[in-house]
């Protein structure tokens, strides 16, 4: 470690490979745990007995979008926090939140049981916000911006592989390893704990990694060996810098306005001649990039939680079907009827192709379209993904698993894509790196209050469709707030200052 924080010191304009790379070692556990609920979290109610069977998908989304409610509340409180006691302590404490929530999870006997683990994972969880300041942080470079945003989606593509395949394949192991988990063990009286365990020890593991080896970022908390190497050091040099202590006083981080920033040469305080006015963080331009944030994070969540129900719902015969009209935009009774095993493995499948549009498409089109443009481009098409899925239900089995992975590469084109950006425009929004922490928390807990809301909405969308034969109602809804936000996405400002860059080459060589 000493070797790389000297590297750091030397060039401190080079690419920040080795902090990156263990920060996506600690990222990786969180949306393995996550998405693990994926598979069977429709199963699990049902399991539970809450009301009818068409009300099933009401409250797995239910269960899911408790985790995000919890996480709203405290998304701002956390990134906050991270501005004054640092980055790395925040984020530890939210893996141990979410590993614990596994774990309560797999042994929950009724839904209320389910519910609080969920909640208790999401109040103690950070982690998003913390994140993506502590990336803000290490990339000082705006050249650099696209290729380290794009890192973070990109592990969270490894996760969304990994996650539902552990989900899918090791949920009610009873079931389907009778010889290794027989009839009377654990596993038969707790059919979903086993994937919540596994899930639990990667955590612990990132939790581990992180503790020992992850470097704190926040700017006035750096260790002093990123100081030139002509500084004399001796016994009494700080350990700890602290807004160049050498020259000023050292910043009180119990100071209620630590964190806040000064747009402006603002005249002192009548009151306190010493003391300065703060402005908010609350822009116009910082609120339309979160509201298109939000926006997204809806209709995106959304399709994570209708895509294993329509998968696993009960499909029609040809007979009956052949009775009746075919499937259309109207009338498209009940789902594909695949088994909760092959949905992880079409959802781990649905990762990988995430995965190559990560890592291959988008700093491609990063570089040759443009960070604003590519953004519009993507949030102005992206209802064409909810209204594809319906249509799923007309294809013949021969045909049915590439139609899924046809649907699944188109959705992903645009849903990954735009994620980064999105991060990309709120640093360039946020006037300070001091409020980068708070405007990460903000951004975070507006997007966790709609992750929180979309389950259920699309839930009880899928439900009321599902009586009335039309289960694309709640593709139908989905593709409604897309709609909203490729109208919103205009309010969006552009940073022609970034474009000049980019069209000089700048982008182009990093990307590269």
């Amino acid at each position: 470690m000493a070797r790389i924080r000297q590297k750091a010191a030397r060039n401190p304009e080079a690419f920040p490979t080795a902090q990156l790379f263990l920060l996506a070692i600690v990222r990786l556990a969180e949306p393995i745990a996550l998405t693990s609920i994926f598979p069977y979290a429709w199963a699990l109610i049902k399991r539970f007995e809450v009301g009818d069977k068409d009300d099933a998908s009401f409250y797995a989304g239910l269960l899911i979008s408790s985790f995000s409610l919890a996480e709203a509340l405290m998304g701002m409180y956390w990134g906050g926090l991270s501005d004054r006691i640092g980055r790395k302590p925040v984020l530890l404490l939210g893996c141990v939140g979410t590993m614990f929530s596994m774990v309560m999870v797999g042994f929950a006997s009724n839904i209320w049981m389910a519910l609080l683990g969920r909640v208790i994972g999401g109040l103690l969880n950070g982690n998003i916000a913390v994140i993506q300041t502590m990336v803000g942080e290490l990339v000082t470079k705006p050249e650099h911006e696209p290729k380290a945003y794009s890192i973070m989606p990109f592990v969270w593509s490894i996760g969304t592989i990994i996650g539902p395949a552990i989900g899918g394949t090791f949920a009610d192991p009873h079931e389907n390893f009778p010889h290794a988990f027989p009839k009377g063990s654990m596993f038969e009286r707790f059919p979903y704990l086993l994937p919540n365990l596994i899930c639990a020890g990667m955590l612990l593991l990132s939790i581990l990694l992180g503790y020992f080896l992850l470097e704190e970022t926040h700017p006035d908390m750096q260790p002093r060996v990123l100081l030139p190497d002509d500084t004399f050091l001796s016994e009494n040099t700080p350990l700890i810098e602290t807004s160049d202590a050498m020259k000023r006083p050292a910043v009180d981080l119990r100071d209620d306005n630590y964190g806040t920033v000064r747009s402006g040469p603002f005249p002192p305080s009548k009151t306190d001649p010493e003391k300065r006015p703060t402005a908010s963080v609350f822009s116009k331009r910082i609120l339309a990039v979160i509201l298109s944030l939000s926006i997204f994070t809806y209709h995106s969540m959304t399709f994570d939680h209708l895509l294993p129900i329509f998968f696993e719902d009960d499909r029609l015969s040809p007979e009956h079907l052949g009775a009746l009209a075919s499937p259309g935009p109207l009338y498209s009774p009940g789902g594909l009827g695949l088994s909760l095993q092959a949905v992880g493995m079409v959802m781990a499948v649905q990762g990988a192709i995430a995965l190559v549009m990560q890592a291959v498409v988008f700093p491609v089109l990063a570089e040759r379209v443009g960070i604003y443009r590519l953004f519009v481009l993507v949030t102005v098409f992206h209802p064409i993904t909810y209204l594809l899925m319906p249509w799923l239900l007309a294809v013949p089995d021969r045909w049915l698993y590439p139609a899924i992975y046809a649907c699944l590469a188109v959705r992903n084109f645009f849903a990954i894509l735009v994620y980064p950006l999105l991060l990309i425009l709120i640093k360039e929004a946020t006037p300070s790196t001091s409020v980068l922490g708070r405007v990460n928390g903000l951004a975070a807990s507006a997007g966790a209050a709609c992750r929180m809301i979309a389950p259920p909405i699309a839930g009880y969308l899928y439900a009321m469709g599902r009586r009335v034969d039309c289960t694309a109602l709640a593709w139908y809804g989905s593709a409604v707030v897309a709609v909203a936000g490729a109208v919103q996405c205009f309010q969006v400002k552009r940073d022609r200052r970034r474009e000049r860059r980019q069209e000089e080459g700048g982008m182009g060589e990093v990307v590269a």
